[in-house]
This record gives C-alpha cells, structure tokens and sequence, in this order.
C-alpha cells in the first residue's frame, strides 16, 4: 500500500472546529433566563482565540511529530486562552445577569475534547507507525561501496518504521545478479528499474551521483518522473565527508542527507487525503444505504443459478503493481475463465483486454446487472479497505500485465478505481486499448478534487440510464 498521507491542516482545522461548537453544545445551560442562541458570541469567541491559539503553539503541525506533552499543554492552553478573552468581555460589558459558571464549563468541555480527539488520533497514527504500517519502500541506486555507505546511514539513523529499504539497483553493467559484495538484495541494473517500479511497490529511490561520471542519472530521472516515484539525488562526493566551514541544507529532517528532491507534486498534496476521506464516506453510506438491494441481487442470483456463487474473486493487480482480490456480483456461468480460450477470435478490443458485447458466458441476470453497472457495487467494500479509490484507472489482470507496453504501465502509480474518464466517455464503444490507457493517463496528468465529483456525477447518471455496460 502507498505511504499515507500526513493529515492536512484543513483536517486538522476543521476536526477542532467541530470539537468547540460540540462542546458549546454540550456545555450545561445554567442560566434558564438567557437563551443559547444569545450566548453564540462566546462560541465565537472560543472559536476565534483557539484556533489561533493553537496555531501559534505549533498544533496544526503533523500530530506524530508533536510530543505527547506538547499536544496535551496546546489542547488546555489553548481554551484557556479563550477563556481568558470571554471573562475580559463579559467584565467590560458590566452585565450581571450573565452566567458566571458558564464560560469555564464551556472551557472545560472543550479542553476535554481536543485532548480526547487530538491524543486518540495521535496514538493510532503511533500505533500503526510502529507496526510499520507507514513505512516507506525505498531503493538505493549506485556503485557497491556507495550502497553499502547508505545501507550503514540508515541502519545507524534511520527508523524502519519509516524507511524499509528494499534492495538496490547497480550502475556497473558488469556486476554479476548474485554479487555478495553487499548484503541488501541486487534487484538488478539501473535500466530495469522501470520493469521492476511496476511489479513492487517502491515509494522512493535514493541515487548516489557518482564522481566518475553518472551517465545513467537522466534516464533514471526520465523513469521516476514517468512512474511519479520520489527521486533523492546525493553527490557522491558528500558522503565520505562534510565541508569544514560551508553548511549543508538539508532538505529532509528524517533522513539528514544531502540531497537533491524530485518529488511529484500531487503525492503530497492535501487533496489526496481529502480524495481518501471521500472514498471512506461514500463507500460506507453506499454499503449501508445498498445493502438492501445488495440483499435482492444476491437473492436473485441463487434463484436463477442457483449453482454459481454469488460473487467473483477479481484478482488484479493494484497500486504500485500490488494484487488485491476484489469482488463483483457474479454474472458469468461456472466455466467462465475456461472458455475464454476458445472466444479469443472473437475479441472485439485490441492490446491485452478482452471483451465481447454479446459475451455467451454471461447468465440472463448478468446482462442487466451488467446494463446498470450493479455487478461493481461489491467493489465498494475494496474502496472502503484502500485496494481500491471511487474514480481511477482500471486495474489490471496479471495476464494483461504480462503484455502491457512501459508506457502502459504508468496507469499503475495511482490507486485504481471503479470508474474512470473511459467510463463517462462510453467504454462500450472504445474497441482500442491504447485509447483507453490515454484516458487513464490523462486522468493521472490533470486530476483533481474537481475532476473525481464530476466524474462521480456523470457515472451516478450513466449508471441510472443503463448506458455503463
């Protein structure tokens, strides 16, 4: 699975948000003659000096780099600041009929909440950081002894929670596959690297520029750039030691290299994790919401084939070349996979794909679930666990893999999804493979938040005409 995201200050922002008009909410009335709508000030009040307050105490960094004192102080000061601003307000109003009690209840509350929330979440995100849940894949490319010099930083300095290093990549032609010169598995020269970029899932790659001449480093900068994988570049000449008086930025505090960064500019983009937030919802509100119909269509397939299980274990390949099993409503007879030999002739895609518009192995009530696109909803629950995003490429068969051109193999930097721009544009008329990885690839090119609600909406009502099939 791809590294996750920092939760965004936005998150952050608007969790706090809720937490402090919750907590007015909840904050005992204890002044019957006053009533609540005309107490609102103090909710903006509170509101307002926290959540600057909070800023400037460093809350709105990421939690996991907070301590857990510091998150604690922040969540308290922070009200009482609030607090403070209130009582000055209420003093100066000269006004005694307002409760007294209130403000340092509604204080109280809120203290509890944010400290609640913030050290909840902070200690899931710990909990999953140290089982290695976050950990990011990384790849060394160099010359032996370069290697073995990295492979010593990060076993000295670097945490495996956060940085798992994978094996390397050789720049020496000559340097036999089963070299023992470094322990670190050799996962073969550096013009493989985009083969191997699409079969395992590496987040990054850490390059030494080589004193004598780094002939292969544009092509391997023209590989990372294509499959979007962060690309460190360290001079050589740095690592064995440092300038007495020149002072090196750095450009990671995790790592402390001196390095170069090419990074792609959407993976670290508070938009992704607000594209997963949107997954998470709307999957579950659709299980929920479906779980009716899902009920009927499973009843429907047991009464006209009684003999097929109701689903079928889609095994394909996923994010970073990593398979997952997920699911569709079954719509196809029992010898389906079977029988795909013998229809070859009749494929009406080019490139690795097959289909048939009138396939003979789907059943009677597979063609309408088909028409209406109802076969996909089980790939809901792959959306909820993160094989798998509401709107991104197809993924892919591992037999279709195996005839993927490199070009097409850009489709698999992103999280797939059940639907896509090959979706809205009318899937059932594209007959040419490439046109349909251009789509996926254009998709990747210029996606935002924007595109995925616009694609959403046309596919809700492609879906509702029947027109998806």
């Amino acid at each position: 699975m791809p590294a996750p995201i920092e939760l965004p200050r936005p998150f952050l922002w608007l969790a706090d948000t809720l937490c402090i008009v919750v907590s007015f909410l909840l904050t005992p009335q204890l002044d019957q003659h006053r009533p609540l709508h005309q107490m609102a000030w103090m909710l903006a009040v509170m509101w307002s000096v926290s959540v600057v307050s909070l800023q400037g105490f460093g809350a709105y960094r990421p939690l996991l780099a907070q301590s857990r004192a510091r998150l604690i102080l922040a969540a308290v000061l922070a009200p009482c600041i609030g607090l403070s601003a209130i009582t000055l307000i209420v003093f100066s109003l000269h006004e005694p009929n307002w409760s007294r009690l209130f403000p340092f209840l509604f204080a109280a509350v809120t203290a509890f909440s944010l400290v609640t929330w913030r050290s909840a979440v902070r200690w899931y995100r710990n909990r999953r950081r140290v089982s290695g849940a976050y950990a990011r894949a990384v790849t060394f490319v160099g010359a032996p002894d370069s290697v073995q010099w990295l492979r010593r930083y990060f076993e000295r300095t670097i945490s495996p929670n956060d940085y798992r290093v994978v094996g390397w990549f050789s720049v020496d032609a000559s340097l036999p596959a089963g070299s023992e010169r470094e322990p670190l598995p050799l996962l073969g020269g550096v013009g493989q690297i985009g083969d191997v970029l699409v079969h395992q899932p590496i987040h990054e790659i850490v390059a030494i520029e080589s004193t004598g001449g780094s002939a292969w480093l544009a092509d391997l900068i023209s590989v990372c750039d294509y499959f979007r994988i962060t690309l460190r570049i360290v001079p050589e000449a740095l690592l064995s030691g440092r300038p007495r008086d020149l002072e090196i930025r750095y450009h990671s505090d995790r790592l402390r290299l001196p390095e170069v960064v090419l990074s792609p500019h959407a993976l670290d983009s508070d938009a992704l994790f607000f594209k997963r937030v949107l997954d998470i919802v709307l999957s579950a509100i659709g299980l929920v919401v479906l779980s009716p119909l899902f009920g009927l269509i499973a009843l429907l397939i047991k009464i006209t084939t009684p003999g097929l299980p109701l689903f079928y274990r889609w095994r394909v390949i996923g994010f970073n070349g990593v398979p997952f099993t997920g699911y569709k409503f079954t719509t196809m007879v029992i010898d389906a996979d079977a029988r795909r030999h013998d229809l070859l002739s009749r494929n009406e895609m080019t490139g690795p794909v097959f289909k048939i518009k009138e396939d003979p192995r789907v059943t009677p009530l597979g063609r309408i679930l088909r028409k209406y696109s109802l076969n996909e909803l089980p790939q809901l629950w792959s959306v909820l666990k993160g094989d798998m995003s509401l709107v991104g490429p197809r993924p892919a068969f591992p037999h279709e893999l195996e005839r993927y051109e490199l070009w097409h193999k850009r489709k698999l930097c992103v999280r797939p999804g059940i639907t896509c721009l090959w979706q809205i544009r009318g899937r059932n008329r594209i007959s040419q493979f490439d046109d349909w990885v251009r789509m996926d690839l254009e998709y990747i090119d210029n996606w935002s938040l924007w595109l995925d609600c616009t694609v959403l909406i046309r596919t809700f009502w492609i879906v509702i005409t029947g027109t998806g099939s």
